[in-house]
């Protein structure tokens, strides 16, 4: 009985992602902003990260990367991410200077970009999609040539997902059998 449910529950998991925090798209194809993303599953934040060859341009931000609770709680029980899975990246303009600060950096309201990063097989070959919005408007698709879709295969830990930089979910990843410690 115990191992039924233990094999049961993640099913039960998959099932429940698939509801309330799919993602939505307009007629468009382009994806609507989930306006509480803020409130979901916080994963990371890094500071000045750079995946390419270009240099940050003259500014500090911080990335921050949320995903929804639904994909967090299968992720939790299974190692992977499950279909609807979003990932919200966003960037915020870091300071030093403010308040009470002397030294170090802060994240200030201005936002610098808003990615996502969906799991959705119907609607992309490869299983995963990217969009990029600006402000709150919906977030249009970004081609399959964008350096993203490649990086995110040769260089992602789990399922084309950064897990390698989650100190939550990667030692997750690892107990389940799905990270990739190569990446």
């Amino acid at each position: 009985m115990i191992r039924a449910l233990k094999l049961l529950t993640p099913l039960l998991l998959i099932a429940s992602a698939n509801a309330s925090d799919a993602p939505r798209y307009n007629d468009a194809g382009e994806l609507m902003v989930p306006a509480d993303y803020r409130d979901w599953i916080f994963l990371t934040s890094g500071l000045n990260m750079n995946y390419g060859d270009e240099p940050i341009a003259g500014h500090d931000t911080f990335d921050n990367v949320f995903v929804d609770p639904a994909s967090w709680r299968v992720f939790k029980a299974t190692g992977r991410w499950p279909q609807g899975t979003i990932f919200v990246k966003e960037g915020r303009r870091g300071a030093t200077n403010g308040s009470i600060n002397r030294t170090g950096q802060f994240q200030t309201e201005q936002r610098a970009y808003l990615e996502f990063h969906i799991r959705d097989a119907k609607r992309f070959p490869s299983g995963w999609g990217f969009f990029e919005a600006t402000d709150d408007m919906p977030a249009k698709v970004l081609p399959t040539s964008a350096s993203c879709y490649t990086c995110h295969q040769q260089h992602a830990a789990v399922e084309t997902t950064f897990v390698q930089f989650y100190p939550t979910a990667k030692p997750i990843a690892v107990k389940a059998g799905t990270f990739d410690a190569s990446k």
